[in-house]
């Protein structure tokens, strides 16, 4: 069995899902690893992972929307409030998702659905530099 890993940098401009889909496929190519499992892991608690439709982009702003309501960033409803009001609401937003995807490789691909596209989801307000592990078992 074959392993390949590398990390991806992404420069958030604060809330919001970051499609890193292409990054993705291009690692998976590149490893030689025709068949098997990869991994995407997201390194940060207030930061998280999702698949999500990547075709039309009134899903994304409604995700978006959707989780502002969810979570409020009351400060008065949480005792973790020292690096700010969008801190706390970012980590539950982040327990509410995923931070680790496993997707299926086939023929050097990920095997995503027609419309679905990975995507970093940041819960922070203020841009962050994040950092996601790809990491692809197989043959």
């Amino acid at each position: 069995m074959a392993h390949a890993q590398t990390q991806l940098e992404v420069a958030t401009r604060g809330q919001g899902l970051y499609e890193v889909t292409s990054d993705a496929v291009a690692f998976c190519l590149e490893s030689g690893i025709a068949n098997g499992l990869l991994t995407v892991y997201c390194r940060h608690t207030s930061a998280s992972l999702t698949i999500q439709e990547n075709a039309d982009p009134d899903v994304i702003h409604d995700l978006n929307v959707f989780f502002k309501r969810l979570v409020s960033e009351d400060p008065s409803l949480y005792r973790h409030t020292a690096e700010g009001p969008d801190d706390m609401p970012a980590h539950i937003r982040s327990a509410l998702t995923d931070v680790s995807l496993s997707i299926p490789v086939t023929d050097g691909r990920p095997v995503l659905g027609t419309w679905q596209g990975i995507y970093l989801f940041e819960h922070r307000a203020r841009p962050h530099r994040r950092n996601i592990v790809l990491h692809l078992s197989g043959d």
